[in-house]
C-alpha cells in the first residue's frame, strides 16, 4: 500500500535580492515554512532568477541569464543544502544549466539525503527560444520517491498532452508543474492545461507559479498566477477537480494530502474511465461523407 503524500505547493512572491546570501535566506525561510507541514515541496520555474538582481547592475534579460548560469552550480548546492537541512523532498523550481549542448532549463528533485534527479523542460517558449536560446532538454521521465513514481512538466510542457501521457504510462500518479508566467493569459494556459491533464489521465497535477511585480529585473518583472493542485473530475473528488488552490497573485503555500489509491479507485469505478479509454491510435482526420 502506497502511503499518502503531504504536498506543499508554493506561489513564490519575487523578492528584491541584494546579495546571494539574501537569496539563501529567502529560500531557507520558504523551505522551513513548507517543511513544517509537508513531505514534498514544489516551487516555481525560474524562481532562482531573483538572485540576478544581486549579480547585474541593471535589468537586462541576457545579462541576468548569463549571471545566473555562471552561478548555477553554487545555486544548486544552496538548494540541495536547504532540502537536507530541513529533511524534505524539494523541487526548488527550475535552474538554467549551461551544458555542452547549450543552456537547458532543468527542474531538480532533491531528496532529504541530498540525492538529485533532473527533469528538463522539453518544449521552449518563444522567449526562451528567441531571446535566450535555451535548448530543449531530455524527454519526459519519472522520479522514484517513497510515494511511488511522479513526473514533472515544466510550465509550457504541461500544454502538450502527449508529454504527460508518457509519464502516466510509465506509472506516474502525480505531475509537478513549476511555472513562471508574466500574464494572466499565460498562467491560465498552464492552469487549464493542468486541469485537463488531471482529467484525461485521472491523476493529480500540482502548479507552482511566481507572483508579484519586480521591476528591478527584466526576467521576473511581472508575474501572475496562483498555487493549485488538481485531480480527476469524478465521484470521490471535488466537483470541479480542485483539490486545493491559493488566491490569485498572492504568495504563500497551499498544502494538500494526496492518496494515490484514490486514483486506482476512480480509474476502475468512476463514472468514466478517461485514463483507460485513451485511444491507442487515432487515424488522420478526413472529410466526412454526406449520408443523406
Amino acid at each position: 500500500m502506497t502511503q499518502p503524500l503531504r504536498l506543499g505547493v508554493l506561489a513564490w512572491e519575487v523578492a528584491r535580492i541584494g546579495t546571494i546570501e539574501d537569496y539563501v535566506a529567502h529560500l531557507d525561510r520558504l523551505v522551513a515554512q513548507g517543511a513544517a507541514d509537508a513531505d514534498l515541496l514544489l516551487m516555481p520555474e525560474y524562481a532562482c532568477m531573483e538572485v540576478a538582481s544581486a549579480l547585474v547592475d541593471a535589468p537586462d534579460p541576457g545579462a541576468e541569464l548569463e549571471a545566473v548560469c555562471a552561478h548555477s552550480d553554487a545555486l544548486l548546492e544552496i538548494m540541495r543544502g536547504a532540502a537536507m537541512r530541513h529533511g524534505v523532498w524539494l523541487m526548488p523550481g527550475t535552474l538554467p544549466r549551461p551544458e555542452a549542448q547549450g543552456v537547458r532549463n532543468r527542474a531538480p528533485l532533491i531528496a532529504p539525503d541530498g540525492r538529485i534527479m533532473f527533469q528538463d523542460k522539453h518544449v521552449m517558449t518563444r522567449f526562451e527560444n528567441e531571446s535566450w536560446g535555451v535548448r530543449a532538454g531530455n524527454p519526459p521521465g519519472v522520479f522514484e520517491t517513497p510515494w511511488g513514481l511522479i513526473g514533472a512538466a515544466v510550465c509550457y510542457d504541461s500544454e502538450f498532452p502527449m508529454l504527460t501521457r508518457r509519464q502516466i504510462e510509465a506509472g506516474a500518479w502525480l505531475i509537478l508543474v513549476p511555472t513562471c508566467t508574466d500574464s494572466l493569459h499565460g498562467f491560465n494556459r498552464v492552469r487549464i492545461s493542468a486541469q485537463a491533464r488531471a482529467l484525461e489521465n485521472q491523476c493529480f497535477v500540482a502548479v507552482a507559479p511566481t507572483v508579484g511585480d519586480a521591476p528591478w529585473l527584466a526576467t521576473l518583472d511581472e508575474n501572475h498566477g496562483c498555487a493549485g493542485v488538481y485531480g480527476p473530475v469524478d465521484r470521490g473528488f471535488p466537483a470541479d477537480g480542485i483539490m486545493g488552490e491559493g488566491k490569485l497573485d498572492q504568495g504563500g503555500w497551499v498544502f494538500v494530502t494526496l492518496n494515490p489509491e484514490t486514483l486506482d479507485a476512480v480509474r476502475e469505478n468512476g463514472a468514466v474511465r478517461n485514463c483507460r479509454d485513451w485511444p491507442a491510435q487515432v487515424p488522420a482526420a478526413e472529410p466526412l461523407p454526406v449520408e443523406a
